[in-house]
């Protein structure tokens, strides 16, 4: 290799797929502007929770992101990739890097981060803002596609939360959800940014986490202070290291070192049946029951929702519980319960299920979820596409649409769009359609033109989560 290589993700030129590099020789003689628009085609869920396009922005799109040394080591790249250095656009990039001092002549907008906007709307929109460019918008989808990936997260863990609200609707108080599903996932991304950008997306709907790159995260871009909370939880190998036979010194080694507050001991290495009924509920009674906070047993392996309800009866019958004025047994508030093995959206449900066939309340108990939370899941939960609507050519504007014989859902829209809302709905229509566009400016020629910060973005999340709620009754 001839040219010094960037860190992967510092050269916005490279941040696309192969064949875009080839892009700009292949749209209408004289086209001078290409409209392109983001939406979720349908999916899992009804509705999706936008979040995260302020991340792209702001780490990839803003200030000066054109140089010459940059141009270079694409262009090489290119040509060694594509076997031909001619099909790299140079003399474009050089017109951004000598007109616009290296930032990007294009326009983006999109509705408000924390907005829950049913499925089949636009979300974002954007556009080239100097004619010259009109290759540059869709050389940027592959980086803004990517915001599927904190929007499917976020939208996966609001319907928790609304599943949540449901049992403790029924069953319990539902003041306590915020803290009901606690983020597992780092181990299980695929990268620290995935870390990071879905751990963010979850605390967009609630503030339990283990997911420290999601804090950091939040705080760089979102403006957040502390947006999540943890506490001191026990692993296998800091309660196996002790010894099979010393299982229970372990355990009450986790209280001598934790004397306050809440604290978690993953309690299933051997049997956790005995655990709950002879170790927490017999050998360490007393110190549970004087202890200035909360201990929460952790079960780790078997069939959920069996075991739950068995570890629930055991803990309950040991430490006593209470009937709450639903009708629902709550344990005594010094000993709770968290699943953390084997959650997803409808394990979830059936564990909830199973509790409130039995009797318990849904306050006994809360969730960590890893995998199924920040990974399971792909552009295509929720359909995310990033389609041409409408261009210039030859100085007329032209509504552009895809409309395959084979699979009608990929039919796509034309013309420039703007979202209204009609009928207390968001509606998509094209621009020359009455109504006001909720759709934002964020970004402009290289500047972000309009930033949010959680609190604001979590606000809006809730308004939309009561929304969905109320339209549901």
């Amino acid at each position: 290799m001839t040219g010094k290589s960037s860190q992967l993700g510092d050269n916005l030129l490279l941040l696309t797929d192969s064949y875009k590099l080839t892009h700009w020789q292949q749209y209408p003689p004289n086209t001078t502007n290409v409209y392109s628009y983001f939406e979720s085609r349908g999916g899992k869920f009804p509705e999706v929770l936008f979040f995260g396009l302020q991340y792209f922005l702001k780490r990839y799109l803003e200030g000066i992101v054109v140089t010459s040394e940059k141009i270079d080591e694409a262009e090489e790249i290119a040509r060694l990739h594509l076997g031909d250095g001619k099909l790299f656009n140079r003399s474009g990039w050089e017109y951004i890097r000598d007109y616009y001092g290296g930032r990007l002549p294009v326009s983006i907008k999109a509705v408000p981060e924390g907005t829950v906007v049913p499925t089949h709307n636009v979300l974002i929109t954007a556009e080239n803002t100097d004619p010259n460019c009109y290759w540059l918008t869709n050389y940027l989808e592959t980086l803004l596609v990517q915001t599927w990936y904190p929007t499917t997260v976020a939208t996966l863990s609001m319907n928790m939360k609304r599943q949540f609200l449901g049992f403790l609707n029924d069953t319990g108080d539902p003041s306590l959800v915020d803290f009901k599903l606690h983020d597992f996932g780092f181990r299980g991304v695929s990268s620290v940014e995935s870390a990071g950008m879905g751990g963010g997306a979850h605390l967009v709907n609630f503030k339990g986490t283990d997911t420290v790159a999601s804090l950091v995260f939040l705080r760089n871009y979102y403006r957040a202070d502390m947006p999540g909370f943890s506490i001191p939880a026990a692993e296998h190998s800091t309660i196996t290291s002790w010894g099979r036979e010393n299982e229970a010194k372990a355990m009450e080694n986790m209280l001598v070192k934790f004397p306050k507050g809440t604290v978690a001991v993953v309690s299933d290495s051997f049997n956790i049946f005995d655990a709950c009924r002879e170790i927490w509920g017999g050998k360490l009674k007393e110190k549970v029951m004087k202890r200035d906070g909360t201990v929460v047993i952790r079960p780790d392996s078997g069939d959920p929702p069996a075991v739950v309800v068995k570890v629930l009866d055991i803990l309950g019958e040991r430490f006593g519980y209470h009937v709450n004025e639903k009708g629902y047994k709550v344990l005594f508030d010094k000993i709770r319960v968290i699943q953390g093995d084997g959650i997803d959206y409808e394990m979830t449900d059936e564990i909830l299920g199973a509790m409130k066939a039995h009797g318990w309340s849904a306050d006994n108990i809360a969730f960590g979820m890893g995998g199924a939370l920040l990974q399971k899941l792909n552009r295509d939960t929720q359909k995310f596409a990033f389609k041409c609507s409408s261009v210039v050519a030859d100085g007329v504007e032209r509504d552009v649409y895809k409309q395959p014989v084979t699979d009608p859902g990929k039919n796509s829209k034309a013309g420039r769009l703007k979202l209204i809302i009609r009928d207390s709905e968001f509606t998509t229509v094209q621009q020359r359609v009455q109504g006001d566009d909720q759709l934002v400016e964020v970004f402009r020629d290289g500047v972000i033109r309009k930033e949010y910060t959680l609190e604001e973005v979590r606000r809006r999340a809730g308004e939309g989560l009561q929304r969905v709620m109320a339209k549901a009754r």
